[in-house]
């Protein structure tokens, strides 16, 4: 009987099966089981038995070369990526349809040509594009004043014809794929998109710029779960992953690195979205608090780091009657379980009663926060709207929460407060352990707290 030639291969995690089924047992994902082509053995012949070349082994002292680092003049895109792009890396960029991946790559590469390489020769910068023809990019290049760059624009979806045009002798120095899933592998009996088609574009287009030496950026959807779609593989084979988070109804978006061989990974950049494309923010802080408005119950400022930045946002809580037998917990921009531990702890040790109440947590501005820093703070916008006292309006709030009730101290404190003092801060309610460390040198008023019952005490005094 002749060996079957196909296999069947989950498009969400990149599980083989012999035969079709609806679900997929690895991942637990519907319909995203797909028939794809099997090597045979005359396309994958094994290597055993064959000499091959011998590996030299060095010393980890020796004298290695300083990296080259291409400034984009992206302030913020430089600082995520850890303070330039390095000659033959390859960056991986995510985000939902429509946040402004392409505008991001457009502005920089547009800006990347203006300057010059390594050599002192002008920057040759590459759009190849998968999705949009050339008449929609120069649309958009109109929009943004960017119609006077020299980027060379080309649209393309056969991988083969990239490798030729690109392994030349005058290789460019940036090249741009929008996107990877559009790309397809001609000797693949597959569509565009698919695990198998993802795998080797991305596996054969990252091979070639690590040849060559040019910086690839490389432009991935996401899954409605956040994640970027196709086969885990295409990030690991990356030198960095960026996502590109925001919410449509604010002006505002954050690039975060998830991932980062050249610097350090959750670092953040702040964008703002205008007319005239992706602006830079400066200061954050203040773009995050510029519509908050003091003397509210149930309002908390959160002095937080993200990556190597200090970042103030505003952490808001509504605390109302429940009138189902569950009550409802809505949280945006922090982790609902995290919620729900915080309130399980004031009513276990403080004796809050929490459970006939409907819980509401929002990050305004749309900002995620994943530290748990943030739990002292959570739950001081929890019982402040329960008890209809407002927080102070020139206070800040950091520390993590144990589940006996104790605060505990968090990492970076004194760049928190920096941060705070320089937005016109003069207070902080943060764990109690600060007093062991090494003190501040900033004028704010310090509330030490040491477990949750003193912050209720704070409240009820």
């Amino acid at each position: 009987m002749a060996k079957a030639t196909t296999q069947f291969v989950c498009q969400e995690c990149g599980a083989v099966y012999a035969k079709w089924a609806g679900k997929c047992d690895a991942c637990g994902k519907w319909n995203t089981i797909q028939e794809e082509a099997v090597a045979t053995p005359e396309t994958s012949k094994s290597v055993a038995g064959k000499s091959g070349r011998k590996i030299e082994f060095v010393d980890l002292k020796g004298v290695t070369e300083k990296t080259f680092r291409l400034k984009s003049q992206i302030t913020e895109l430089d600082r995520v990526c850890g303070g330039g792009l390095v000659e033959g890396s390859c960056i991986l960029v995510g985000g939902d349809p429509g946040i402004g991946k392409s505008t991001l790559l457009l502005q920089a590469v547009a800006k990347l040509s203006d300057g010059v390489n390594k050599e002192g020769s002008p920057t040759r910068c590459v759009y190849i594009s998968g999705e949009e023809s050339i008449e929609q990019i120069r649309l958009r290049a109109v929009r943004l004043g960017l119609s006077n760059s020299k980027v060379e624009l080309a649209s393309a979806m056969n991988v083969r014809d990239i490798l030729t045009t690109l392994d030349t002798n005058e290789s460019p120095d940036i090249v741009v794929i929008d996107s990877i899933q559009t790309m397809f592998v001609d000797t693949l009996d597959a569509a565009p998109g698919t695990v198998s088609q993802v795998r080797a574009a991305g596996h054969e287009l990252i091979r070639l710029a690590k040849r060559k030496g040019f910086i690839l950026f490389l432009v991935g959807h996401v899954t409605k779960e956040g994640t970027l779609a196709g086969p885990r593989v295409l990030e690991h084979m990356v030198d960095t992953v960026l996502y590109f988070e925001g919410d449509r109804g604010h002006h505002f978006r954050i690039l975060r690195a998830v991932k980062n061989r050249f610097g350090a990974t959750d670092e953040i950049g702040v964008f703002e979205m205008t007319e005239q494309g992706l602006e830079e923010v400066a200061n954050p802080s203040a773009l995050f608090l510029a519509e908050r408005r003091g003397n509210i119950s149930g309002s908390c400022v959160f002095a937080g780091i993200e990556g190597s930045r200090p970042v103030l946002v505003e952490v808001q809580a509504l605390v109302a009657q429940s009138f189902g037998t569950s009550p409802r917990r809505a949280v945006v921009g922090w982790d609902v379980n995290r919620l729900n531990m915080i309130l399980a702890v004031l009513e276990a040790r403080c004796g809050i009663i929490l459970s006939n109440r409907d819980v509401y947590l929002n990050i305004a501005g749309g900002l995620k926060i994943t530290e748990p820093a943030a739990d002292l703070a959570v739950a001081a916008a929890v019982v402040s709207s329960l008890t209809q006292k407002p927080m102070p309006s020139d206070m800040v709030v950091f520390g993590e929460v144990g589940l006996s009730g104790e605060v505990r101290a968090v990492p970076q404190m004194d760049l928190r407060l920096k941060e705070a003092a320089k937005l016109g801060f003069e207070k902080a309610l943060m764990p109690s352990q600060f007093s062991h460390k090494k003190k501040t040198t900033t004028d704010i008023c310090i509330h030490e707290m040491g477990n949750l019952k003193s912050l209720v005490e704070f409240f009820v005094k």
